[in-house]
């Protein structure tokens, strides 16, 4: 059986082993951040240390399954970014650290620190010419700011006619209980986000490993937008929702909210 366009429902440590070396251009994960959270199991649960041990062992374990241009996205929580940006910067290239806004309104909140409504993304590559296909996900400039560029200064501007570079900051909202994205997994990534990665670091065609599927987002995206995936997941429940996800039709791009100027 092929490897590619499977989710096994295992252990990514053991799993891992089924994935050629040099096979797949891009890791996007989104690991468990160590804040108690219930996936069904104790991976969420771990001392400082056993934690930041686990980190580094998937890491080696995973890295090596990167092509030569391949990159890497990991979503990470502001308590233990620091430390796994430098087990990163060890192996790869820093790109960039996104900063991922949830939008969560401002209601309640602890009252002796600054309300925590972020998520930490780094963004690293295996060496400097690594593929990323910025025109693929460039952000059209409204008709306002094109007419206000309308000079002879401007025209025949490609920036101005394809759009500007994303930020850094990327202002998405959580995905509510009422979204219709929605599968009952209690971290599940918004797929423009995820789309986002996809397009930027992936060519068509390409292979995504996600060593931690959770609600199966990333093979999502992948076969929405003409990529190759691999994944593990733990948890047999989440194995249940990825299955049900990827027998549902594709979700048609016209009816998923974009990323606007005004939120980047």
């Amino acid at each position: 059986m092929s490897w590619r366009d499977q989710i096994f429902c295992e252990d990514a440590l053991t799993g891992l082993a089924r994935v050629p070396d040099g096979s797949v251009d891009l890791i996007l994960t989104d690991p468990p951040y160590n804040l108690g959270k219930d996936y069904g199991n104790g991976s969420d649960q771990q001392s400082v240390d056993d934690y930041l041990a686990w980190t580094e062992q998937w890491i080696d374990a995973a890295l090596p399954k990167l092509k030569d241009n391949g990159s890497l996205y990991i979503f990470l929580t502001w308590r233990f970014s620091p430390e796994i940006f430098v087990m990163l910067k060890r192996r790869m290239l820093h790109i960039n650290e996104i900063i991922w806004d949830r939008r969560v309104p401002s209601m309640g909140g602890s009252t002796r620190s600054f309300s925590s409504v972020h998520d930490t993304i780094g963004f690293f590559a295996k060496r400097k010419d690594y593929y990323f296909d910025l025109d693929a996900v460039r952000i059209p400039y409204d008709a306002e700011t094109k007419k206000a560029r309308s000079r002879a200064l401007f025209a025949g501007a490609k920036w101005l006619e394809v759009g500007y570079n994303p930020k850094d900051l990327w202002s998405v909202s959580r995905l509510h209980r009422e979204h219709p994205e929605r599968a009952d997994h209690p971290t599940q990534k918004p797929l423009e986000i995820i789309s986002r990665m996809l397009k930027a670091s992936c060519p068509p065609g390409g292979v995504v490993l996600d060593p931690f599927m959770g609600s199966g987002t990333t093979a999502v995206a992948a076969r929405l937008h003409g990529r190759h995936y691999v994944g593990f997941e733990l948890n047999p429940a989440y194995c249940e929702i990825i299955a049900r996800r990827l027998a549902e039709p594709e979700v048609p791009t016209k009816k998923q909210r974009k990323i606007t100027a005004e939120q980047c």
